[in-house]
């Protein structure tokens, strides 16, 4: 059977400026106050960032009391609860938030409409820790759907006002049919201002669509813990192309690439350049000729450093 001809190539794909921030802020922490330095969960969900961040002298914890009195903490990129942000302010610590200012936005809204009396609907994924983070917000009165089903069984104390607020890195198809189930429940249900979903993950999943009508299979380059990387290889799927999320070039199996002439090849927000770099030279050693970067959005977003970190 032929293998490979040619790569096609996602326009947008890999990091996005929450994911670029986060990953700044450790490493300005670890120049500017020296190793170790503590961060509260994956800083972003890939097995090569985190590594090469350990290597450098950050230490990834989950709990709080495994970090020493006085030390220097890094909020990861998902976002914590209150409960979480008063603790780590009760022990002491000196604090780096690397919450993706979209994340944050969010967290914003649901304070400010909680405050006017509205109860909420959050549509994104069980245990993620961006979705801890925004129903932490509150302490009571936000209620968590994960699909059209739990729509039905969600038991608001009321309905007059309720706000609707999703998870940034879910899949845009998805969240909308969600949302339409909750209108249709809950017609006075307000919408938040602005998209919730954050601009990369739905650049990187539009492009996933105009890519999947041109190629025979789609590789994700993306750890099994990124959210909007398994978006993009389950949209693929959707649509009707085989697709495969790998962490590293060297988890392809060839025999995936068995008799597909076009490879399309993407990465999630929080996967590096130089992984999907690997995965180029390795399609290419499996027969593939020609690289191709398809048209796509152009991002020129960029967020500010916490004071303390600027240059």
């Amino acid at each position: 059977m032929t293998g490979p001809q040619e790569i096609i190539l996602a326009e947008p794909r890999g990091f996005c400026a929450g994911v670029d921030r986060a990953i700044e802020i450790v490493e300005r922490a670890l120049a500017r106050f020296g190793a170790p330095i503590y961060v509260r969960h994956e800083i972003v969900h890939n097995t090569y960032v985190v590594n090469d961040l350990k290597a450098k002298g950050a230490i990834f914890i989950e709990e709080l009391a495994d970090v020493p009195p006085g030390a220097t903490l890094v909020f990861s990129a998902h976002g914590v609860s209150r409960a979480v942000q008063d603790e780590a302010r009760a022990r002491g610590f000196q604090i780096f938030d690397a919450t993706c200012p979209l994340v944050s936005k969010v967290h914003m809204e649901v304070a400010k409409l909680s405050r006017e009396g509205y109860e909420f609907i959050m549509i994104g994924h069980k245990g993620h820790p961006e979705v801890e983070g925004t129903m932490g917000q509150l302490d009571a009165g936000i209620h968590l759907v994960e699909d059209v089903e739990d729509v039905a069984r969600v038991q608001p104390a009321q309905s007059d006002k309720l706000a609707i607020v999703t998870q940034t890195t879910l899949s845009v198809d998805d969240a909308a049919e969600i949302k339409a189930a909750v209108r249709a429940r809950f017609p006075k249900s307000r919408e938040p201002k602005q998209q919730d979903i954050c601009y990369a993950t739905q650049n990187r999943q539009d492009a996933v669509k105009v890519m999947s009508r041109n190629v025979d299979v789609v590789i994700v380059v993306g750890s099994p813990t990124s959210s909007n990387s398994n978006r993009l290889a389950e949209l693929a799927r959707k649509l009707g192309v085989p697709s495969y999320m790998i962490d590293r070039a060297d988890e392809l199996r060839p025999e995936w690439l068995e008799g597909k002439s076009r490879v399309g090849l993407t990465a999630g927000a929080s996967a590096p350049e130089i992984l999907v770099t690997e995965v180029i030279d390795r399609v290419k050693a499996l027969g593939a000729t020609a690289v191709r970067r398809m048209e796509g959005v152009e991002e020129h977003m960029k967020f500010p450093l916490p004071k303390g970190l600027k240059a």
